[in-house]
């Protein structure tokens, strides 16, 4: 007899389930930016290297989920979502997780320092950024909830209530990282050129976690305009 995987099995009940067990691996891996950030503003760089290690073991768990979501989703005209509906969010899940593990690889390689100026801005832009993670997480989940009543009714407005939350924490990092790249235009001529360089660089990219994860609740949006 031929054994079935867990994440196959989980089809029989509901085609998002492997979805939000993605998103929650997803997550679990962005999480790490923060104590990751904060190792790098101690300079505690042995610690920054089994962060980065753990980054990059929970990148490839989700990418393994990813993968077996994509072979085993059934191409149904019964589903209760688009198939390819579905393979845009999960692609853009997996962005989150390759992003975190592209900011831990070369803030490790090259171990940087954040400048004392830049550090409470710092974690505070990298905590926002989770933050959006977090609430894309929380959307996800409610898609069982949404299959149920059909994509109608109050759940709903909820779910549309809390992607416009979503995109008001993505104006928070935005707005966050606008003042960061301030305040290092201000130090910049006192810092070794490509350290700028590759600062800045950071900055961008912490910020595009913030981004991706509101993509992942606009993708679920349209599904609200069926």
């Amino acid at each position: 007899m031929v054994r079935r995987s867990p994440i196959s099995n989980m089809f029989a009940g509901s085609p998002v389930r492997p979805l939000q067990k993605h998103i929650s691996k997803v997550h679990e891996c962005v999480k790490k930016l923060e104590p990751f950030f904060a190792a790098v503003i101690a300079k505690d760089y042995e610690k920054v290297a089994v962060l980065q290690n753990e980054i990059h073991k929970l990148e490839v768990e989700a990418d393994d989920l990813k993968h077996e979501l994509r072979i085993q989703l059934p191409n149904s005209l019964f589903m209760p979502m688009p198939r390819e509906r579905i393979l845009d969010i999960v692609l853009n899940q997996d962005r989150l997780a390759n992003k975190t593990k592209e900011i831990a690889g070369y803030v490790n390689g090259r171990q940087m320092v954040i400048p004392e100026e830049l550090t409470a801005l710092m974690l505070e832009f990298v905590k926002q950024s989770i933050a959006a993670s977090r609430q894309a997480k929380r959307i996800v989940n409610e898609l069982d909830e949404l299959i149920e009543v059909g994509f109608r009714g109050r759940e709903v407005s909820t779910v549309e209530e809390m992607i416009n939350d979503l995109d008001d924490i993505e104006y928070g990092a935005d707005k966050l990282g606008t003042q960061i790249n301030n305040a290092l235009f201000i130090i910049e001529k006192d810092l070794n050129p490509v350290d700028a360089v590759f600062l800045y660089r950071v900055i961008q990219n912490v910020g595009e976690v913030a981004d991706i994860a509101q993509r992942v609740g606009a993708r679920l949006e349209l599904l609200l305009a069926r």
